[in-house]
Protein backbone atom coordinates (compact mmCIF):
# COMPACT_ATOMS: atom_id res chain seq x y z
CA UNK A 1 0.00 0.00 0.00
CA UNK A 2 3.09 2.28 0.80
CA UNK A 3 4.58 1.90 -3.10
CA UNK A 4 1.32 2.96 -4.50
CA UNK A 5 0.04 5.87 -2.01
CA UNK A 6 3.92 6.74 -3.07
CA UNK A 7 3.10 6.54 -6.90
CA UNK A 8 -0.09 8.45 -6.18
CA UNK A 9 1.85 11.24 -4.74
CA UNK A 10 3.98 11.46 -7.98
CA UNK A 11 1.26 11.24 -10.15
CA UNK A 12 0.29 14.48 -8.51
CA UNK A 13 3.32 16.17 -8.56
CA UNK A 14 4.37 18.02 -12.02
CA UNK A 15 7.83 17.19 -11.69
CA UNK A 16 7.34 13.62 -12.01
CA UNK A 17 4.03 13.00 -13.34
CA UNK A 18 5.18 11.82 -16.95
CA UNK A 19 7.38 9.44 -15.58
CA UNK A 20 5.11 8.06 -13.11
CA UNK A 21 2.04 7.82 -15.58
CA UNK A 22 4.71 5.63 -17.54
CA UNK A 23 4.80 3.34 -14.89
CA UNK A 24 1.60 3.47 -14.27
CA UNK A 25 0.63 2.05 -17.55
CA UNK A 26 3.55 -0.39 -17.81
CA UNK A 27 1.82 -1.31 -14.98
CA UNK A 28 -1.54 -1.99 -15.50
CA UNK A 29 -1.65 -1.87 -19.33
CA UNK A 30 -2.23 -5.34 -20.10
CA UNK A 31 -4.74 -6.21 -17.17
CA UNK A 32 -7.07 -3.47 -18.19
CA UNK A 33 -6.52 -3.88 -22.02
CA UNK A 34 -8.39 -7.87 -20.94
CA UNK A 35 -10.52 -6.88 -19.10
CA UNK A 36 -12.30 -4.48 -21.59
CA UNK A 37 -11.36 -6.86 -24.34
CA UNK A 38 -13.84 -9.23 -22.52
CA UNK A 39 -16.62 -6.27 -22.64
CA UNK A 40 -16.25 -5.01 -25.89
CA UNK A 41 -14.95 -8.08 -27.61
CA UNK A 42 -12.78 -6.41 -30.47
CA UNK A 43 -8.81 -6.25 -30.11
CA UNK A 44 -8.99 -2.33 -31.89
CA UNK A 45 -11.81 -1.23 -29.84
CA UNK A 46 -10.32 -2.51 -26.71
CA UNK A 47 -7.11 -0.71 -27.91
CA UNK A 48 -9.06 2.52 -28.28
CA UNK A 49 -10.72 2.44 -25.03
CA UNK A 50 -7.90 1.43 -23.46
CA UNK A 51 -6.47 4.80 -24.62
CA UNK A 52 -9.29 6.52 -23.13
CA UNK A 53 -9.65 5.07 -19.93
CA UNK A 54 -5.51 6.16 -19.38
CA UNK A 55 -6.65 9.80 -20.98
CA UNK A 56 -8.93 9.97 -18.28
CA UNK A 57 -6.59 8.45 -15.63
CA UNK A 58 -4.10 11.13 -16.58
CA UNK A 59 -6.62 14.13 -16.75
CA UNK A 60 -8.25 13.39 -13.27
CA UNK A 61 -5.47 12.03 -11.08
CA UNK A 62 -5.71 14.83 -9.25
CA UNK A 63 -9.40 14.20 -7.92
CA UNK A 64 -8.41 10.95 -7.13
CA UNK A 65 -9.10 10.70 -3.28
CA UNK A 66 -7.62 6.98 -2.51
CA UNK A 67 -11.05 5.82 -1.24
CA UNK A 68 -10.45 2.54 -2.93
CA UNK A 69 -6.96 0.90 -4.66
CA UNK A 70 -5.63 2.73 -7.20
CA UNK A 71 -6.23 0.16 -9.84
CA UNK A 72 -10.04 -0.73 -8.72
CA UNK A 73 -10.44 3.16 -9.72
CA UNK A 74 -9.03 2.27 -13.34
CA UNK A 75 -11.28 -0.71 -13.39
CA UNK A 76 -14.24 1.28 -13.05
CA UNK A 77 -12.90 4.09 -15.49
CA UNK A 78 -12.32 1.25 -17.78
CA UNK A 79 -15.59 -0.43 -17.19
CA UNK A 80 -17.29 2.93 -17.46
CA UNK A 81 -15.58 3.50 -21.21
CA UNK A 82 -16.22 0.22 -22.15
CA UNK A 83 -20.18 0.54 -21.33
CA UNK A 84 -20.20 4.01 -23.07
CA UNK A 85 -18.02 2.47 -26.11
CA UNK A 86 -21.08 0.18 -26.52
CA UNK A 87 -23.69 2.26 -26.05
CA UNK A 88 -22.19 4.63 -29.36
CA UNK A 89 -21.49 1.73 -30.73
CA UNK A 90 -24.84 0.29 -30.58
CA UNK A 91 -26.55 3.66 -31.22
CA UNK A 92 -24.33 4.70 -34.13
CA UNK A 93 -25.62 1.15 -35.53
CA UNK A 94 -28.96 1.89 -34.89
CA UNK A 95 -29.30 -1.53 -32.39
CA UNK A 96 -29.25 -2.23 -28.90
CA UNK A 97 -26.22 -3.49 -27.13
CA UNK A 98 -27.35 -7.16 -26.57
CA UNK A 99 -28.02 -7.49 -30.74
CA UNK A 100 -24.71 -5.86 -30.88
CA UNK A 101 -22.37 -7.85 -28.79
CA UNK A 102 -24.11 -11.02 -30.16
CA UNK A 103 -22.87 -10.24 -33.74
CA UNK A 104 -19.10 -9.42 -32.29
CA UNK A 105 -19.10 -12.79 -31.04
CA UNK A 106 -20.01 -14.01 -34.02
CA UNK A 107 -17.07 -12.15 -35.27
CA UNK A 108 -14.67 -13.39 -33.15
CA UNK A 109 -13.68 -16.89 -35.37
CA UNK A 110 -12.38 -14.05 -37.84
CA UNK A 111 -10.59 -11.98 -35.41
CA UNK A 112 -6.83 -12.62 -35.72
CA UNK A 113 -6.46 -11.58 -32.58
CA UNK A 114 -8.76 -14.13 -31.21
CA UNK A 115 -6.77 -17.30 -30.72
CA UNK A 116 -9.78 -19.49 -28.54
CA UNK A 117 -11.50 -23.11 -29.35
CA UNK A 118 -15.00 -23.89 -30.01
CA UNK A 119 -15.81 -24.16 -26.76
CA UNK A 120 -14.08 -20.51 -25.77
CA UNK A 121 -16.93 -19.30 -28.34
CA UNK A 122 -19.73 -21.52 -26.89
CA UNK A 123 -18.88 -19.45 -22.94
CA UNK A 124 -18.34 -16.07 -24.75
CA UNK A 125 -22.01 -16.55 -26.54
CA UNK A 126 -23.34 -17.37 -22.70
CA UNK A 127 -21.79 -14.55 -21.20
CA UNK A 128 -23.34 -12.29 -24.15
CA UNK A 129 -26.83 -13.84 -23.44
CA UNK A 130 -26.67 -12.87 -19.78
CA UNK A 131 -28.15 -8.92 -18.67
CA UNK A 132 -24.83 -6.68 -18.42
CA UNK A 133 -24.35 -6.23 -15.10
CA UNK A 134 -24.16 -10.04 -14.94
CA UNK A 135 -21.55 -10.19 -17.76
CA UNK A 136 -19.37 -7.35 -15.56
CA UNK A 137 -19.16 -9.41 -12.82
CA UNK A 138 -19.12 -12.83 -14.40
CA UNK A 139 -16.07 -11.24 -16.08
CA UNK A 140 -14.45 -9.24 -13.16
CA UNK A 141 -15.12 -13.07 -10.84
CA UNK A 142 -14.11 -15.42 -13.37
CA UNK A 143 -11.48 -14.00 -15.80
CA UNK A 144 -10.11 -11.67 -13.51
CA UNK A 145 -9.76 -13.36 -10.29
CA UNK A 146 -11.11 -10.25 -8.45
CA UNK A 147 -12.53 -10.61 -5.17
CA UNK A 148 -15.91 -9.30 -4.44
CA UNK A 149 -14.86 -6.44 -2.02
CA UNK A 150 -12.96 -5.53 -5.28
CA UNK A 151 -15.80 -5.79 -7.54
CA UNK A 152 -18.09 -3.71 -5.10
CA UNK A 153 -15.64 -1.08 -5.47
CA UNK A 154 -15.19 -0.88 -9.15
CA UNK A 155 -19.17 -1.41 -9.75
CA UNK A 156 -20.06 0.66 -6.13
CA UNK A 157 -22.43 -2.32 -5.66
CA UNK A 158 -22.82 -4.39 -2.09
CA UNK A 159 -21.22 -7.62 -1.77
CA UNK A 160 -24.07 -9.57 -1.46
CA UNK A 161 -25.99 -8.27 -4.80
CA UNK A 162 -23.01 -9.32 -6.72
CA UNK A 163 -22.48 -12.57 -5.47
CA UNK A 164 -26.18 -12.92 -6.54
CA UNK A 165 -25.60 -11.75 -9.65
CA UNK A 166 -22.45 -13.90 -10.20
CA UNK A 167 -24.43 -17.03 -8.74
CA UNK A 168 -27.27 -16.22 -11.48
CA UNK A 169 -24.68 -15.85 -14.52
CA UNK A 170 -22.83 -18.97 -13.30
CA UNK A 171 -26.79 -20.82 -14.23
CA UNK A 172 -27.53 -18.96 -17.05
CA UNK A 173 -24.61 -20.05 -18.36
CA UNK A 174 -24.70 -23.63 -17.28
CA UNK A 175 -27.79 -23.43 -18.81
CA UNK A 176 -26.82 -22.11 -21.90
CA UNK A 177 -23.91 -24.69 -22.77
CA UNK A 178 -26.20 -27.79 -21.44
CA UNK A 179 -28.63 -26.50 -24.07
CA UNK A 180 -26.43 -26.12 -27.43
Amino acid sequence: MLEEEVLIKRLKDPLTREASYRLLVSTHKQRLYWHIRKIVLNHENADDVLQNTFIKVFRHIDGFKGESKLYSWMFRIATNESISFLNKEAKHLKMDIQTLQEQRVDNLKADVYFDGDEIQLKLQKAIVSLPQKQQLVFNMKYFDDLKYKEISEILDTSVGALKASYHHARKKIELFLLNT
